[in-house]
């Protein structure tokens, strides 16, 4: 049988969740074992990031893709991968594993269950740093569908994260369920949620650009939309056949 959407949608949510508890708890342990050095713990953070992400792509990608961001998936609705139905339903569940990522990283570090963030993150420079961030992922994430390199996608993903940490002023959340989650947590890596929104719709004015500038750059990408973040694992049969075959 293929692979259902409720399959799907489930490793979409574990998969951001996952996500946003490596950035929070990572956030959290970085202030408390580099307290007094703020360049250090921005390393350590973006560090446990980048490989959470390219661990979490690995382990998800087969079921979902693993988007784990909704820019990524609403950039694949354009563009042809998805359906109205299955886009709406992965943001949805992205989100709500955001929000519970963070909830659970807070937890893990004995933080209150929800710490409304305090840390305010606004001004046209931060703005333009989150559309710049997200429209360089999302080049990174169709440029690798297109060329046929999904087994390089997840560490070109991760490696473009860790280093977005660092050449962009807002240190580059590029995902609204990273956005929206960390407003819950008043640690290292929040954000408040007054904040939030301008991020967010900045986020969408670097996904909007990135899209056109897919089309332009790669014109049959439409072929491939459905391989975005990874290629999605086909019926059940012919997957137990490829792995029959792989182990002979």
């Amino acid at each position: 049988m293929p692979v259902t959407l409720a399959r799907r949608l489930l490793a979409e949510f574990l998969g951001t969740a996952f996500l946003v508890a490596v950035v929070v708890g990572s956030g959290i342990a970085a202030e408390r074992l580099s307290p007094d050095d703020v360049g250090l713990q921005l390393l350590e953070n973006a560090a446990a990031t980048a490989a959470g992400l390219i661990a979490l792509i690995v382990a998800f990608g087969p079921v979902s893709g693993a988007h784990l961001n909704p820019v990524v998936t609403m950039g694949d609705r354009v563009l042809g991968g998805l359906s109205n139905r299955e886009a709406a339903g992965y943001v949805a569940v992205q989100l709500i594993g955001g929000a519970c990522g963070a909830v659970v990283g807070n937890l893990m570090f004995s933080e209150p269950a929800i710490g409304l963030s305090t840390k305010t993150r606004t001004g046209g420079g931060l703005w333009l740093a989150e559309a710049v961030a997200t429209l360089g992922l999302l080049l990174v994430v169709f440029g690798a569908a297109r060329s046929g390199r999904s087994g390089a996608a997840p560490f070109a993903v991760g490696a473009y994260i860790g280093a977005a940490y660092f050449f962009t002023a807002s240190t580059s959340f590029a995902n609204p369920a990273v956005t929206l989650g960390p407003t819950l947590t008043d640690t290292f890596s929040g954000i408040a949620p007054a904040s939030a929104p301008a991020f967010v719709a900045f986020q969408m004015v670097g996904a909007g650009l990135a899209v056109g500038l897919v089309r332009l750059l790669y014109p049959a990408v439409a072929a491939v939309a459905d391989e975005v973040v990874v290629p999605r694992e086909g019926p059940d049969e012919t997957y137990r056949s490829v792995l029959h075959e792989e182990r002979r």
